[in-house]
């Protein structure tokens, strides 16, 4: 597992593309039959990806964590971009078709994950945060996370939110995690832009092209940057900065949170026209 320390929005003023990049940027999420994470110390959440082609993965990373199992003190949330999925949960198992979320609460010690079919591999991206309670395994279907349509193809951001780890949907204890599909024909996400001091965000870009890319905005209001995101690449946002972009297409998101705040709609908007 590797680990990212936070840093100090004065300091990324300085930052090279080549600093910004090794921050925040994620370029690795997915190879074949391993578990990619990054440990960040905003709110101490990590990010993973696994690509279990012709063996199951088991989440385990004691070594890092210094606790007898992975979920000892955390909770997850697995989202599948890609063929269908098996989850084992202590020995229950959970289907996860394409856009379907699985959470784990706390507690629970052995988790594993493969591909039902290795011509068609599954591709399990997750998100893990701190957990002060045990909370039940749930799964959620694309259908059943209040899809909500959102812009219009006039400001280049027709969209549809889905909203599956959060206050009104699958419980947790501090991890919110949804997706954003953008319509062909848009491009931007997240724009006007916002904050929230509360809470950190990561994002995940896919469903892309291989020479599609993404200019996700980063940075203070008055003092923005841009990372260039290939397609399955990953984004660590800290609280401190906006966290929009746009696409030489359309593409899909995965945002999920963690932090102070549990409530959603919480963020400090920053209107365009004060962004430098």
């Amino acid at each position: 597992m590797e680990i990212r320390h936070t840093t100090n929005p004065t300091d990324v003023k300085q930052y090279t593309t080549d600093r910004l990049r090794s921050e925040f940027l994620i370029e690795r999420m997915f190879e074949q039959d391993k578990l990619n994470m990054v440990y960040t110390h905003y709110d101490r959440m990590i990010v993973g990806g696994a690509f279990p082609v012709n063996e199951s993965l088991t989440l385990e990373d004691a070594a890092t964590l210094k606790t007898e199992y992975f979920l000892e003190r955390r909770e997850i949330g697995f989202l599948n971009i890609g063929g269908p999925a098996k989850i084992s949960v202590d020995g229950e198992e959970y289907e996860l078709a394409k856009l379907e979320v699985l959470y784990v609460g706390k507690g629970k010690q052995n988790v594993v994950l493969s591909s039902i079919d290795k011509s068609n591999p599954a591709k399990l991206y997750f998100c893990s945060a701190l957990a002060h309670k045990e909370i039940e395994t749930r799964k959620m279907t694309m259908e059943e996370a209040n899809p909500t349509h959102l812009g219009s193809l006039e400001t280049s951001n027709e969209r549809v939110l889905y909203k599956y780890i959060h206050a009104d949907g699958i419980q947790s204890c501090q991890l919110m995690l949804g997706v954003t599909s953008l319509k062909p024909g848009s491009v931007w996400n997240t724009m006007p832009s916002h904050v929230h001091d509360r809470r950190m965000e990561a994002y995940l870009y896919f469903d892309m092209n291989d020479d599609a890319r993404v200019f996700h905005m980063m940075g203070e209001p008055k003092e923005t940057r841009h990372l260039v995101v290939a397609n399955e690449q990953a984004i660590i946002s800290p609280p401190w900065s906006i966290h929009s972009g746009v696409g030489t297409s359309n593409y899909t998101f995965c945002w999920s949170m963690a932090g102070e705040n549990y409530t959603f709609t919480d963020m400090d908007a920053v209107p365009a026209s004060e962004l430098k």
